[in-house]
This record gives structure tokens, sequence and C-alpha cells, in this order.
């Protein structure tokens, strides 16, 4: 049995994969997580459950929601799972009534509960589910509420499918689906088009979304029988003079047909009453039931959660707020907790850790070339990168908890203000926040963005936000070179990476991209206190491909590494500086004179880096002999300054990217040209700042 998971973004579609088939894949209290389809099984039932990406209805604007209407219309599936949002319910039912339209057995799994109890929401769940005509199990998908009544709701539609699918004349009334009566012109196109479909499933839903010109639909239909456009632009016409699209009519006639049964003063399944949300009052456009099921309705009054968005969402005071928060938290990563946590580790790998191996390796006599191989090579590289690991978790987990507090979708809101000023929307900035772990992820997050244009530019300037692998980089410098207001150095350099990325993105908006009016809409989910659990797997998720890398891509790359610094044209155990490594470097170094870093050791740092850029410091141990932190600290001062160190990071933050993202760049854009612009630009731009900070730092007397 194949099970489709949909529903509107933010909803807990993730979180409810994850509850079901005791996996995990990452989840966020914002919408765009979730950007292609996921596949998992429930166990249990011997089962597969496809994740797709939210959508609101099947215009399938963006790429993201192109990826869910493809697989709903090109993929056999037995049930469709579709997750409303219980605090936002008339909106979620939209699609629910168009998910009603198809012949696939149809469950719906009412998440936040909790949190619609909280808002002073109460839904008579068995009313809404004989109105509906569909098996409905309420659930808190993030703390596993509701797991088993759910997976009971399944076996029971899966031996029993009729029960959802078109009603039959002896079916029971509580499986009787719903007929929205959309008017007698359109109830007349609709008929006609399905007696011409009769050759494929889902009739009445497909000769809806015909009408309203989805264009894949439109393409198949037309194939089938060409005629049927004539009647499709003859109702275009007709709704036309009521100021509307077919689209925004069928709409419409929904909302109309819930305000009636479920909204309205004859419906009893939904209610306020003392403690709702002022703004839900107003979003609901429509009477709200005083029924007596429900309890008395009191007037709403300001929530706890308005007037903080009032503040965090603040035009003047919102960004200086998120600055000042990621202040404190690079503050706690680098200097209060995230150093002598790194430093701890340092001293196991420079202690233990490698007088263990050469006590081993000296007992089984091995020969001096695997001793140096592994010490001088594995351990140093490897080593070298593992004891940032607990900066790198402290911080993710300060940004995971930002994230499922909701705190992040009120920083969109903010941001798009100013992002609209350089050619970009809000919209752009989940991309970019995602870039922040790690800019592959990133890049495919702008599939979330509905305008071509806009979603390239995004994919063009995520590559500027410092990603974890940089971030260990920047922790070494930083934590060499500067004592004092390590946080604000560090927050420097994230700052240069987000002030280039809107540059880059305002000077192409003028130049090579046109602008075209964009409509950025955000919801908003509500503040929540983050769930222990989903923190810590949040925090494992972002942070284990650093862990992960280490042992894999940056071991195999430190032992070449080392290889190429072992051998030279002299043959095999040269001094470094006579060895293969050290020509490549020295080619280069003159280009470098200028930023404040001529040798050859930096250059085959930053060479090497765009394999990955963890393994910039894996370099830096193996050609500087660095079999502790102490003695790289030492390598490192005998060669910069801070001046020079500064411009050495600032070139680690703005130049090319690692070859994975580049990758994901060429996979998304599908443009060499696009691709190969993105690494020169890049290098350009990361060369002329760091010369500038470099050379205007020396004229400063900073040098």
């Amino acid at each position: 049995m194949r099970l489709a998971l949909l529903g509107n973004p933010n909803t807990g579609k993730t979180s409810l994969f994850n509850m079901l088939t005791d996996t995990y894949a990452a989840v966020g209290n914002w919408s765009g997580v979730t950007v292609e389809k996921k596949s998992g099984r429930i166990k249990t039932l011997d089962a597969e459950l496809v994740d797709l990406p939210g959508i609101y209805s099947f215009k399938a604007l963006s790429e993201d929601e192109q990826v869910a209407v493809r697989f709903l219309f090109e993929e056999p599936v037995d049930v469709l799972l579709n997750i409303v949002d219980a605090s936002q319910l008339r909106r979620n039912l939209q699609l629910t009534l168009m998910l009603l339209e198809m012949d696939t057995p149809l469950i719906v799994a009412l998440n936040m509960i909790d949190v619609a109890k909280a808002q002073g929401l109460r839904i008579d769940t068995e009313k809404l589910s004989l109105l509906l005509g569909v098996p409905i199990v309420p659930i808190v998908a993030r703390r596993g509420m509701g797991k088993q009544e759910l997976l009971k709701m399944i076996r029971d539609v899966e031996h029993h499918p009729q029960k959802t699918t078109v009603p039959e004349i002896n079916q029971p009334a509580a499986f009787r689906r719903p007929k929205i009566d959309y008017g007698e012109r359109i109830e007349q196109a609709v008929a006609q088009i399905e007696v011409r479909l009769a050759s494929i499933p889902h009739r009445r839903f497909m000769a809806f979304r015909y009408l309203e010109g989805h264009p894949y639909v439109t393409e198949q239909i037309d194939k089938i029988d060409p005629s049927l456009r004539a009647l499709k632009e003859t109702l275009e016409r007709e709704i036309e003079k009521q100021g509307m699209t077919i689209g925004e009519y069928l709409t419409a006639k929904r909302y109309a047909w819930m305000d009636q049964h479920i909204f309205g003063d004859q419906a009893s399944v939904f209610a306020y009453h003392a403690h709702a949300y002022a703004d839900r009052q107003k979003m609901q456009k429509s009477p709200v039931s005083v029924s007596p099921l429900v309890g008395k309705r009191h007037t709403p009054r300001l929530h706890f959660s308005e007037r903080l968005d009032a503040l965090v969402t603040h035009p003047v005071l919102g960004i200086p707020i998120f600055l000042g928060l990621m202040y404190i938290i690079f503050q706690w990563t680098f200097d209060w907790l995230g150093t002598p946590l790194s430093d701890a580790l340092e001293a196991f790998f420079s202690g233990p850790v490698t007088d263990g191996a050469t006590w081993l390796l000296d007992t089984i006599g091995a020969a001096p070339f695997y001793r140096a191989l592994i010490v001088e090579g594995i351990i140093a590289g490897v080593g070298g990168v593992l004891v940032f690991v607990p900066q790198i978790f402290i911080l993710f987990f300060f940004i995971s908890l930002l994230e499922d507090s909701g705190y992040m979708a009120r920083v969109a809101v903010v941001m798009d203000r100013l992002m609209d000023r350089f050619g970009l929307s809000g919209k752009a900035f989940i991309p970019l926040i995602i870039g922040f772990g790690c800019n592959v992820p990133g890049v495919m997050a702008a599939r979330t963005i509905d305008s071509p244009r806009e979603r390239l530019l995004t994919m063009l300037v995520v590559p500027y936000m410092s990603c974890s692998a940089r971030l260990a980089v920047y922790a070494l410098f930083v934590g060499t070179f500067f004592k004092h207001g390590q946080g604000f150095i560090i927050l420097s350099l994230y700052v240069l990476g987000v002030v280039m990325a809107l540059a880059t993105a305002k000077w192409l908006s003028l130049s090579t991209f046109h602008r075209l009016p964009s409509l950025f809409l955000v919801e908003l989910p509500p503040y929540r206190l983050p769930h222990g659990r989903t923190l810590f797997r949040s925090t494992w998720e972002k942070g284990k491909g650093f862990v992960k890398k280490a042992g894999t891509f940056i071991l195999a790359g430190s032992v070449v590494i080392w290889l190429l610094g072992y051998v030279g044209p002299q043959g095999i155990d040269v001094p470094i500086d006579e060895s293969f490594l050290a020509q490549l470097g020295n080619l280069f170094a003159p280009l470098f004179t200028p930023l404040g870093f001529p040798f050859w050791q930096a250059v085959v740092a930053l060479i090497t880096g765009f394999l990955a850029k963890e393994v910039v410091i894996s370099t830096l141990n193996i050609v500087f002999y660095a079999g502790s932190a102490q003695m790289l600290t030492q390598a490192l001062y005998a060669h910069f300054t801070p001046l020079s160190a500064y411009a050495f990071l600032v070139f680690m933050a703005l130049y090319i990217p690692c070859l994975a993202t580049v990758a994901a760049l060429l996979k998304e854009s599908g443009s060499r040209k696009w691709m190969v612009f993105s690494m020169s630009y890049s290098f350009v731009l990361a060369y002329v700042t760091s010369l500038i900070i470099y050379q205007v730092g020396r004229l400063l007397g900073l040098g």
C-alpha cells in the first residue's frame, strides 16, 4: 500500500512522516522545510508513505509545488493522508475539499489540536467527519499523540476502501462525501468534460483542474479531446464578467460552502471562545458559531504573541533584535561555552589519541612511512577538524531553537522589507538561512520561490552564506588571533556574507535580471516551546554531516594531501618545501601577496578547500606538521598577522563554494553558464574584498 502525505505548508507533514515511519527528516516551525518528496516505510502496516512538499492548491507555481502536483497526477496512490492544521482550519480545508473530488480514499489527520485548544478553538471532529464524509483523526504529530489511532484508521481504510471513496446508494451517511454546488453553468461544463474523460481516473477532479488552467492537466486533456478548449474559453468569458477567473470563482464557492456548513450560524463544528486570537477572528471573514455544543463565546483579547510579534517584526527594531540574538549565540558558541569544550577535545586528540597511536605503531614495528601517514596525516588532519565539533553543535542547537520556536518566520517578514530593495523577496530569506547550515540544501530550498528569475538569483547568492564548514575555519583563526570579542568577529564575517549577497542580487537585478513584481506571503506559525526530542534530533541532523565528512571525505583528503607533501620531484620522504604540494602552492602564491598571505601553505589550503571547506584545516595541520593545536597556533602566528588572518577569513567567506554546492547549483539551475559565472564572480569578489580590507588596514596602521 502506498500513501501520499500532503497538506498546506507548515502544517506538520514532516513531523507526521517522522512519527509514522519512526525515522527523522528535517522539520521546522516555518514553511519551506520540505522541497522534494521523501519516501519511508510504515513498518507496522508494511506500507510506503510519501511526504510531499506543502501546497495550498493545485496551481503549481513554484518548483516544490510542482513536485507534489506531478506526483499526484502521475504516480499510483492507494490512500491520501491529508494533514490539516486545526488552528487554521478554514484555510486548510480549501485543499481538503479539492482532494474530496478525487476517487482515492482519503483520511484527514487533524494536527495541532493542542495549539487550537490553547487559542480557544473547539472542533467537533465527529460532526466534521460526518459532514466531509471521510475519517478524521485528531493528532499532535510533534509529540506522537494520536499515532495508534491514525495507524488503526489507515488499516481500516486499507481493508474497507469503499467507505471513503465515491458514495454508493447503500453507503452509510457517515461516509457520503459532500458535493459542492458550483452553479449550474460550472456543473454543466464539468459534466461535459467528465463524459469525454471516461478513460482516465479522477474525472471530476481533473475537470476542475482543466477549467482552472493547470498546465499539466490542460496538456493531457487537450490531447484527448481538443474540442473541450472552446468550452473552457466560453466559460472563462462568462466568469470574467463577474470580475474573477474560473479558479477564483471555484475558490470563492468552496469558502462559501464552508461558511454555510462549518463556520456559519447553523454549524456547530467550530467555535471561538475565551482567549482566541483577535486576528484569527478577522481571518475567518464569516460569522462564528455560538452553538451550545462548544460553550459561550467571549470577546477575544490581544494575546501575548501579538504583542511579541509587534516587537520582533517592527520595521526599525526587528533587524537589531535579530542581530543581537545572533551576537549572543556566537558568544555562547565561540567564547562562553564552545571554546572550553573544543580545547578539551583538542587535548584529547593531541594527547591520548596521538600518544596511543604512536605507542601502538611502535609496538607492532610499523614502518616510518605508516607512522607518519597515521600520526601526521590522518590524526592531524581529521583530528584538527573534529576539535570544532562542540562549537558546530552548539551553534546548530541555538539555530534549531529559533526555528522550532517560530521566530525564524518572523525574521523572514522583517527581512522582506530589506531584501525587496535588493531585488529579492522574503521568500529568498529561507534558503539563505538554510545555507548557514550547508549551502547545498540552501540552493535546493530555492525551489520554494515561484519566480524563475528570483529562484535563480537566490541560488547564485546562497553560497555567500557562511556554512558550518567555514565556521570551523573561522573558529581556528579567531581563536588564535583574537582573544577578545570573538563573537563580534565571527558575526562580522556572517554579516559580510549577507551584505555581499544582497549587493550581488542588486547588481544582477539592475544589469541582467529584470525585476518583476512579486508577492511575498508567509504564514506566521504560533510561538511554541521547542520539544526536547525534536530539538535534539534537529541539532543532530544539522551537525552530523560535519562529523560524517570528517570520517569519510576529509579522511581521504588528508591522506592525499599528506602524500602530495611526502613526495616530490626528488623522490619520496622529501622536505615538505620541496614536495609537489609546495610546488603547486608556490605557483599561485604571488597572486596572494597583495592580500597578506603570499606563502604556499595558505594557497594550498584554499585550493583544497574547493573540495570541502573543512579540508582547509586538515591541510594547514599537515603542511605545518602540527601535531597539536598549540603547534598549529605557533605556525599560524609565524605566517599571519591579525590583519592578514582576517583578510584570509574574508577570502574564505566569499570565494568559490565547495564542489558539492557547485554541483547542486548546476543541477538546480540547469545551466553551465551560471555555474561558471558563480565560480568566477565569487573568486573575483573574494579577491577584491580581501585586497581592500588588507590594504586599507595597512594604511591605517593595523598591519
